[in-house]
């Protein structure tokens, strides 16, 4: 069943480029973090709406991790971790279960202290088993933990969201 199609996650990123500004409009830097590939295009796509409607400098960058086994691999982060001091960071992702995947992407960050962490995704799922906070989120959704929520983001044009 498709959730949201390519005019939807359009508008929910317009929505949520709002809301950052709104919340973040002192700021001269933000960095934006997508973890992995569909949070880095998530990232992208919402960098876009961002840069139309303000002269806020942006920085892009991307933490790796292996969600599967966060402890198999190390957590990395592609900025400087110096780079981070005293900065807002917005850690973007597609889906927000169980809020494992950003737990252990806070791991580089704990060599920094940044000014402000917050957490930014397309769909926000209500499964939580870790001290996660969404900040910024395009759909809520309260599912059962046997569905799934696949999520495609190469760009806008190709974008959708379906329940399995």
């Amino acid at each position: 069943m498709k959730l949201l199609n390519q005019k939807q996650i359009q508008q929910k990123l317009k929505r949520l480029a709002y809301e950052i500004l709104e919340n973040n409009y002192n700021e001269k830097e933000i960095i934006l973090a997508g973890i992995n590939n569909n949070g880095m295009h998530f990232a992208e796509m919402l960098l876009q709406e961002l840069l139309s409607l303000t002269d806020i400098q942006f920085t892009l960058t991307r933490i790796r991790l292996n969600p599967a086994k966060p402890l198999a691999e190390e957590v990395t982060i592609e900025i400087p971790i110096k780079d981070l001091k005293n900065k807002v960071i917005i850690i973007v992702d597609d889906v927000a279960n169980t809020g494992r995947t950003i737990y252990y992407a806070l791991k580089p960050l704990m060599n920094v202290i940044p000014k402000k962490i917050e957490v930014a995704v397309l769909v926000d799922r209500k499964h939580k088993s870790f001290p996660i906070k969404v900040d910024y989120l395009g759909l809520s959704l309260a599912t059962t933990l046997k569905e799934n929520i696949d999520v495609k983001i190469k760009n806008v044009k190709e974008a959708f969201v379906e329940l399995n």
